[in-house]
């Protein structure tokens, strides 16, 4: 699945900020994403976010509530701690905030949860954080300029744990995190990330058809995982943008799910932790 090389910030930013233009009037006016609302700390602790939600018997790490230094102010963040000898960090980014998404949303909680509880074997610290002006986070949102964000909070992980990272984000977290690949170099983060999954990657909204020129930029394996009836992301259209993405990358749609995997996130946590331990088998084992 690879194809010719895609060339700039510029070309991404221009396609990006007409997708936002269309893609928030989706979400504000159409169908919002069902996110978590924001749950209170407590204690150093979150309140628990997602308590009903499926998947195994928890073993996820001890939270910590923190700020990030962000371009725009400080950054509202949760980490979730994991194995001490786990050999990833990761990042995962939460949808438009716009439509109410924010670090809580249902579909950031799951994929968090998978990457961190070591009954789905990974076990790795996981660090969620607010875009600017959600949540605590200061700043105003913008739309573009949050790929910043993205960035500081790779930085943070970097300098926190010295490892390797495993980037994803949701909705708009995920065009924010793909966003971000063409400024790592000069961010001081070239190497960084080891992989990247973009869960529910928006394509189209009001009949437009955006692009992500950065998709064959990406030199890192990549997973696009999303349900076949997403309703901001065709089908075709995703497997179209799929031969852009460089091997091991891979396309995987759910059968039947919609763009929140609504009923569908525990098939999208088996199919996001399956990717990783055989894209990175030999790293996994301890």
């Amino acid at each position: 699945m690879i194809a010719g090389v895609g060339n700039g910030e510029r070309e991404w930013g221009f396609s990006f900020c007409s997708y936002l233009c269309d893609f928030c009037h989706a979400i504000v006016h159409g169908k919002p994403d069902r996110g978590v609302k924001t749950g209170r700390m407590i204690s150093g602790m979150t309140t628990p976010e997602a308590s009903h939600l499926s998947g195994t018997s928890s073993t996820v790490g001890r939270v910590r509530t923190l700020y990030l230094d962000g371009p725009a102010g400080r950054l509202e963040a949760v980490l979730n701690e994991g194995r001490a000898d786990a050999p990833f960090a990761a990042l995962v980014c939460h949808p438009h905030p716009l439509g109410g998404g924010n670090l809580h949303n249902k579909v950031v909680y799951h994929a968090m949860k998978a990457l961190n509880d070591q009954n789905w074997g990974l076990g790795v610290p996981v660090l969620r954080f607010n875009f600017r002006g959600t949540g605590l986070s200061q700043g105003v949102h913008d739309g573009a300029a949050e790929t910043e964000d993205v960035l500081a909070a790779l930085e943070w992980l970097r300098r926190e744990y010295a490892r390797p990272i495993l980037a994803a984000g949701f909705s708009f977290g995920a065009a924010m995190t793909l966003g971000a690949w063409p400024l790592l170099p000069t961010a001081g983060l070239a190497g960084r990330v080891r992989a990247m999954t973009l869960l529910g990657l928006p394509l189209r909204a009001y009949e437009r058809v955006y692009q992500y020129p950065a998709l064959s930029d990406c030199s890192v394996p990549m997973l696009l995982l999303s349900g076949d009836r997403d309703e901001f992301a065709p089908a075709d259209s995703l497997r179209e943008i799929a031969t852009k993405v460089a091997e091991p990358g891979q396309l995987q749609l759910l059968s039947g799910a919609d763009h929140f995997f609504t009923g569908r996130l525990e098939e999208m946590q088996k199919a996001l932790t399956g990717w990783l331990n055989a894209v990175l088998a030999e790293e996994l084992v301890v």
